[in-house]
């Protein structure tokens, strides 16, 4: 991806991009796309017969090519729904990520100005920790993105099975340190692991062990998950 972001934003969203990858694909099975509606004022997103509560994480103007976070928007500042992204700009100053302490990002120095949109909510979307973040629009200019604040959808947990899938995945988002996102995948989801040069094991919380190995290219070369060895 060609980007303008920061170092410290990147590295960030390249820990999270596992994990991220995996609560995005949960939340696609949960609210297909499909004709949707939004109460702001009730906090709610309906779509396929399926309400969820909602905050709105943020929304990209397609015209003036600009993102606005949600605890910064005028017009709902102090509101429950913008309340979900308030936690946000404190993450970006604890790790010096100047993307999310502004109110608002100008993308259109970026070469894909919506998909560095994206790379915003994805962002905002794993600070919070939240099961994904849905993304629609909401006019022929604007593009609104909210995040799931509703007991009966959790984040996913780690899955061994689709384990590899996600980790190659993440790895490929921001393409930089597919080590660092291996270390973020594990973390993320509370796993103590033990690093090697060429590998990273990690003991599952379902029992056995996951080997993630890389090439001389510092390129993950396989995952394996499987028993303990003797």
């Amino acid at each position: 991806m060609t980007t303008a972001f920061s170092d410290a934003f990147l590295h960030a969203a390249e820990y999270h991009a596992a994990w991220g990858v995996q609560q995005l694909e949960m939340i696609d099975r949960a609210f297909p796309s499909g004709p949707w509606t939004a109460d702001l004022d009730q906090c709610r997103y309906e779509s396929g017969g399926r309400s969820l509560r909602v905050g709105l994480l943020g929304s990209y103007d397609l015209a003036e090519q600009t993102w606005l976070w949600g605890w910064a928007n005028p017009g709902l500042r102090g509101s429950k729904v913008a309340a979900a992204s308030a936690r946000i700009p404190e993450f970006g100053r604890r790790h010096g990520i100047v993307e999310l302490q502004q109110e608002g990002v100008a993308l259109a120095r970026f070469a894909d100005p919506r998909r560095a949109a994206e790379a915003l909510a994805f962002l905002g979307m794993a600070v919070l920790g939240a099961p994904g973040y849905i993304g629609q629009e909401a006019g022929p200019q604007t593009r609104v993105y909210f995040v799931p604040q509703d007991p009966q959808l959790q984040p996913a947990r780690l899955d061994p099975v689709a384990m590899p899938r996600h980790l190659l995945t993440g790895a490929q988002l921001f393409a930089r340190s597919p080590r660092l996102v291996v270390n973020g995948w594990f973390a993320l989801h509370g796993v103590p692991v033990q690093e090697a040069a060429d590998q990273i094991t990690a003991s599952l919380p379902s029992g056995g062990a996951a080997v993630v190995s890389f090439d001389s290219a510092g390129r993950i070369s396989g995952v394996n998950a499987g028993p303990v060895s003797a």
